[in-house]
């Protein structure tokens, strides 16, 4: 590049032959100011622009910061010669980030490369997508991206960087991506014959699969059918074999993207698979001494035992994989140790039995010494989640030691990992106080409020072991220093409980208030307030230190904290009450036991692990943690939709104390209108009406229209489920703002409908946009869903609708004979599962029947016309099958009879189900009524 710009080539020259900063600072300042000098006085050819953007470029790479070249960088862009749009998306790339103004100018040149023939302008377009990666660049141009990835005569290496270029605007604006939409189209690459396009493709869909597993079901098959081709049949080039190894990152990818469905009932794929699996474990069982041709081994080892364990923990595969990770972790590479222990957290997290894990807990508690931090961590995992109740007490107290000299990173987790798994495999509450004290007196500052909450709250609710738990943490401080956690917990059970050792020799009264009172001087204002409520306590049971105490409330009454001279001022006087007055002993009865809570232990644990990028199909624990995770996600993707704000993680997550703190209450919504749960009141007009009824036999048209605004409607039905493109249109040269779009749904039971991403809040001038509804049909409802538009044009606008999903859109046309239509008629009968009604009906301009539009009224609300089963050949026969998700098929006959002379028409519908009847019927009868009546 310098060599063909000889003022590029000097410049860097004088830059690099500056002896002081001082120096370099002077010659580049000189370098800018001719510059800017040069692009304010114009007339520059392309030539020039490129020399001047170079070495503005060379100025930003070391470091200075450079506000000049922007509109030039643009200007090159749209250049036809290679050199000067190479210069011009570099500067694009480097100078300008993603919120830039400059990037609006941009995008359609872009655009423009992208759509050229030239596959090195395709690629360098494609760089400056990925590396910017704007929002707006990913909403403007996702559709040209993907037309470029599936492009049949696209090159393989524009087929890799589209797809990676996908994945780079899925991460940053998912919502921009149809996924489901293109999930038949992309899955299809996977069949490419080039394994680089593969594997970029493979990138994308494990991202997109991840959110949206049904659409990309297919993938499983895809990624069985390559793995076997590639292991066992030897399908690839040898470009894409490493030290042997073929094709590793791809087998990689695939074996984790079959870990994102549950295990497959078809009998062929699961046979190829476990084959498959076992020709990877049995390949890589020896060692060879490549340590290149180990590392790529492996990788593929630890994952293709990640999937056995996924499909079958109970299979012969995992069997061999539990003697592979007895060996790995003994390894000497630390790199294979931390694999193996992860890998056998996770046959932890999954397996029926711990027995062949527990053959090797010597080798993993030693791992805790390990010099490598990371295996430490894996080690550390590994005995959190194969702990049961049979080695509860080893496991701990080797925990319990190890943590007097554990790093202080590990020490918080740590703490969180002994104190759930003392809970849970507690062989005595004695041992439970007993360890729990010995884990808080140890770690010290590293104990969160969790961990005493909860032993307060055990104990609180375990009467047998109040009394041994007073003793217990008195002696604790009893000794010289005692942690702040310790004194909380100690000043709590000794306030509630200190009565039950009072009378046994050394634990006096007295006693009790001098070993805690020691420790109060070097604690925190929030636990001498709690430390103040103890003493109030022990006013009303130990009258033998009430001065004491007395006392102690005087010298508070005057702290500046306001809580500590609060409580002392009210404790005070409650202490001087007389002894015959009530109030002291009704306000410091005991504690009633806390209701039933689970513990947030595990939840805090789980949101310190949290995963950022790719999806662990597992959490560290053992079988039961890891069914109730599954359970609790399913109940709460059932249950209730938390919106993201405080009580929300980053990555969206709820906060799993949301949920304990509202432990026992009805959290199931009404609907899926919100809150509030209102039917929405409905925007009326005629001409809404006409294009609604419509609509009911049509699968595209006008829904809504108005001098601001349209909405049309096409719709698509398969089984029991719908997808309807809804797109919204503004009329006006004024922007739509504030732009909502919301679907209220009155049986949520019977009927789902969602959006698949969430609207854009702004409606550009005369532009129009599209949403996505999925519907799926769960039982016969006869209420529709109501789409609710709410905008800001000057003033509020809100349109209420009704959108054209009735229960006839699930029907599947039926083909009979007339033996089998009459015969299937007589046996449904009469009423109440048949339905009949006459209604007038208007004649064509020449007095005749208009028999096409009824039969396009019939076969519109997908009823199969049956030729010839009637002889009269007004009359209209159909058939259908309604399809839902939970009530299964309900078979659906109807017999239509116009009559010309007396201008009536009657309608009559017999059902296997009652409501799917009288539904009908009304539908039908509306349809033909509305239109010709």
């Amino acid at each position: 590049m310098a060599a063909n710009m000889r003022g590029l080539t000097q410049f860097i020259a004088d830059i690099r032959g500056a002896r002081v900063r001082e120096l370099e600072e002077k010659r580049i300042n000189k370098e800018m100011a001719n510059i800017r000098k040069k692009f304010k006085d114009g007339n520059l050819d392309g030539y020039q622009k490129k020399k001047y953007v170079a070495k503005i470029i060379f100025t930003y790479i070391l470091g200075y910061k450079v506000d000049i070249g922007h509109l030039e960088a643009v200007n090159l862009i749209s250049s036809s010669k290679y050199s000067e749009k190479q210069i011009g998306y570099l500067a694009v790339t480097l100078l300008m980030h993603e919120n830039s103004d400059f990037l609006r100018l941009v995008v359609n040149s872009i655009r423009k490369d992208l759509d050229e023939n030239n596959e090195v302008h395709n690629c360098l377009a494609l760089h400056a997508i990925a590396n910017v990666g704007s929002s707006e660049m990913a909403e403007a141009l996702a559709e040209d991206v993907h037309r470029l990835l599936i492009s049949p005569t696209s090159m393989t290496f524009v087929k890799k960087k589209a797809a990676l270029t996908l994945l780079r605007i899925y991460r940053k604006r998912p919502e921009v991506i149809p996924a489901v939409e293109w999930a038949l189209r992309l899955v299809s690459l996977m069949d490419d014959q080039d394994l680089g396009v593969v594997l970029c493709v493979t990138s994308l869909i494990m991202a997109l699969a991840q959110d949206h597993p049904e659409a990309y079901a297919v993938c499983y098959t895809k990624a069985v059918d390559r793995l076997h081709r590639i292991v066992i049949e030897h399908e690839y080039s040898g470009i894409y074999t490493y030290y042997k190894v073929p094709a590793p990152w791809l087998q990689v990818k695939l074996l984790r993207l079959l870990q994102y469905y549950p295990p497959t009932e078809d009998t062929t794929l699961k046979n190829v698979l476990n084959e498959t699996l076992q020709i990877i474990m049995t390949s890589s069982a020896e060692p060879s001494r490549n340590v290149q041709h180990n590392n790529a081994q492996n990788a593929v080892l630890f994952e293709a035992i990640s999937l056995a364990i996924h499909l079958d923990t109970r299979s012969p595969l995992v069997d061999t994989a539990a003697v592979l990770l007895a060996r790995f972790i003994s390894s000497k590479e630390t790199n294979v140790r931390y694999l193996g222990l992860d890998t056998m957290a996770h046959l932890a997290a999954r397996s029926d039995t711990l027995e062949p894990l527990k053959k090797h807990q010597g080798t993993i508690i030693l791992s805790l010494r390990d010099k490598d931090i990371s295996v430490r961590r894996r080690a550390l995992d590994l005995l959190y989640s194969m702990c049961d109740v049979d080695n509860s007490e080893l496991i701990v107290g080797e925990l319990l030691r190890y943590l007097k000299v554990a790093d202080y990173v590990l020490r918080e987790e740590m703490v969180l990992k002994i104190a759930i798994l003392t809970e849970k495999y507690a062989c005595s509450y004695k041992w439970y106080v007993d360890t729990i004290l010995q884990l808080i007196s140890a770690a010290g500052d590293h104990v969160g409020e969790e961990v005493w909450y909860r032993v307060v709250q055990i104990v609180t609710n375990t009467e047998d072991l109040q009394e041994y738990a007073a003793r217990v943490v008195f002696e604790y401080l009893k000794t010289p220093s005692a942690h702040e956690s310790l004194v909380k917990v100690g000043g709590y059970i000794l306030g509630e409980y200190g009565h039950l050792i009072a009378n046994e020799p050394g634990y006096s009264p007295l006693e009790q208030f001098q070993a805690l009172h020691s420790k109060s001087q070097f604690c925190v204002a929030p636990t001498r307030s709690l430390l103040l409520s103890t003493y109030i306590k022990w006013v009303n049971v130990f009258p033998e230190i009430k001065s004491q105490l007395i006392n102690i409330f005087e010298r508070y009454r005057h702290v500046l904290d306001a809580e500590l001279q609060q409580r002392a001022c009210e404790y005070y006087a409650l202490a001087c009450l007389p002894d015959d007055n009530e109030m002291l002993q009704n306000v410091c009865e005991e504690m009633p036991p806390f209701p039933p809570r689970v513990s947030g232990l595990t939840s805090r644990l789980n949101r310190k692990m949290a995963d950022t990028e790719d999806k662990r199909t597992w959490i560290h624990g053992g079988r039961e943690m890891n069914l109730e995770q599954q359970m609790t996600t399913l109940m709460r993707s059932k249950q209730v939709e938390v919106p993201v704000n405080e009580s929300t993680t980053s990555s969206g997550v709820v906060d799993s104390n949301v949920f304990n703190a509202l432990a026992g209450l009805n959290l199931t919504l009404p609907s899926e209108a919100g809150e509030s749960g209102a039917i929405p009141r409905l925007t009326v007009s005629p001409s809404i009406d006409r294009w609604y009824k419509k609509l009911t036999y049509s699968a595209e048209g006008v829904l809504y229209e108005d001098v601001q605004i349209q909405i049309g409607i096409k719709s698509r039905f398969q089984g029991h489920l719908g997808q309807l493109a809804i797109y919204f249109g503004n009329k006006v040269s004024a922007p739509l703002t504030s732009f909502t779009s919301t679907v209220y749904v009155s049986d949520s039971e019977a009927i789902s409908a969602t959006f698949a991403k969430i609207p854009a809040n702004i409606l550009a001038p005369r532009t129009q946009s599209q949403q996505l509804l999925q519907v799926e049909c769960k039982k016969v409802f006869t209420s529709v869903p109501i789409l609710t538009v709410s905008f800001l044009a000057g003033a509020h606008q809100s349109i209420s609708i009704r959108l054209p999903i009735t229960v006839t859109k699930f029907f599947e046309g039926v083909k009979f004979g007339q033996a089998d239509f009459f015969e299937r008629w007589k046996l449904i009968g009469g009423s109440p599962r048949e339905s009949q009604v006459v209604f007038p009906i208007a004649l064509d301009a020449a007095g005749h029947i208009d028999l096409p539009h009824n039969r396009r009224i019939v076969s519109g609300n997908h009823f199969e016309i049956l030729e010839g089963i009637d002889p009269n050949p007004n009359n209209i026969v159909g058939a259908a099958v309604l399809h839902t998700s939970v009530d299964g098929k309900v078979g659906c006959l109807l017999r239509l009879e116009p009559n010309r002379e007396a201008k009536l028409c009657r309608l009559t519908v017999r059902s296997t189900s009652e409501e799917v009847a009288a539904e009908v019927q009304r539908l039908m009868e509306a349809a033909l009524r509305t239109e010709r009546g």
